[in-house]
């Protein structure tokens, strides 16, 4: 799938957001790599098919100067460099790599990552003290256990020092040997201040996750993909469910994925517009829980 025409997407995204009233967006779950890296994802993004059962097209598929200028152009004042290690002495080379972009692209919140070996907790004294506003940590990709003892001094210290983790730690789109709320669950009842951002609302477990939320007030849940057309397929959000949504709504935060969606933008906004929690909500997730939690 090509990207859409920009300027006619650009301004049908810009004219969302100031039919609410607000001055721009805050997407918490976008990634920025090294190229290398994100060729690879888009690599494994291009051979999801026999995962997932279908095509998982890159609709941003650009360089990365094109790919910040049109979040920009969109409106989007905050973003993230969701970036992540796959294996072992990969995490402290991206941190690096993140306080660079960091440095040179203001409006991205600057971003940080880990894996669970030697080491881990140091790094990420050294990525919080460089100014690191927000962590990355993927248990599908990386397939390693979040409770591993390597990682008891990473939770410890963004609890303690209040800094988001945002945390694929469901089990959709494949489920990994240790998504789901159980693993995750069990570091959060040992550090319950813990600032956790849920990445897609927990898709594939949708329920639990609204559990977590509901018993630690320092959970979050991002829309990462959720209530799309392309998720509703496999991952449908239980409508049932929708009451606990709006009462979280003080903890629910605008994400897309950009670029690896297979779609457009603006559907992630039209899919939380069409679900009818009323605009309140929508601005609280699209802005002003983010600009709350990052004092933006």
């Amino acid at each position: 799938m090509s990207a859409p025409d920009p300027a006619v997407e650009a301004a049908e995204v810009r004219a969302f957001w100031r039919g609410l009233g607000l001055p721009g967006l805050i997407d918490v779950h976008t990634h920025f790599m090294p190229q290398n890296v994100l060729d690879k994802v888009w690599a494994y993004f291009d051979a999801a098919g026999p995962l997932t059962g279908r095509p998982w097209p890159i609709t941003y598929r650009e360089a990365e100067e094109q790919r910040v200028a049109r979040l920009r152009e969109f409106g989007v004042r905050a973003f993230t460099a969701m970036l992540y290690p796959h294996k072992l002495g990969m995490a402290e080379w991206l941190n690096a790599w993140g306080t660079d972009f960091a440095a040179r692209t203001p409006d991205c919140l600057h971003t940080a990552t880990f894996h669970p070996e030697p080491g881990a907790g140091a790094y990420v004294a050294r990525a919080l003290a460089d100014g690191a506003r927000v962590f990355k940590a993927h248990l599908q990709v990386g397939g390693w256990d979040p409770r591993d003892e390597s990682l008891d001094a990473v939770w410890g210290q963004l609890a303690d020092s209040g800094t988001p983790v945002v945390t694929h730690c469901g089990s959709g789109p494949v489920p990994g040997k240790h998504t789901g709320p159980g693993p995750i669950g069990e570091v959060l009842a040992r550090h319950p201040r813990l600032a956790l951002v849920v990445a897609h609302l927990g898709m594939g477990e949708y329920a639990d996750f609204l559990d977590l939320a509901e018993r630690y007030p320092g959970v979050r849940l991002d829309t990462t993909m959720a209530f799309t057309d392309f998720a509703e397929r496999t991952d449908p959000f239980p409508r049932a469910e929708l009451p606990r949504l709006r009462a979280l709504g003080d903890r629910v935060l605008l994400g897309s994925d950009f670029p690896n969606i297979p779609y457009p933008y603006r559907h992630q906004l039209e899919a939380l517009d069409r679900l009818g929690l009323g605009e309140d909500w929508l601005r609280a997730v699209c802005h002003d829980n983010a600009a709350a939690l990052f004092g933006i």
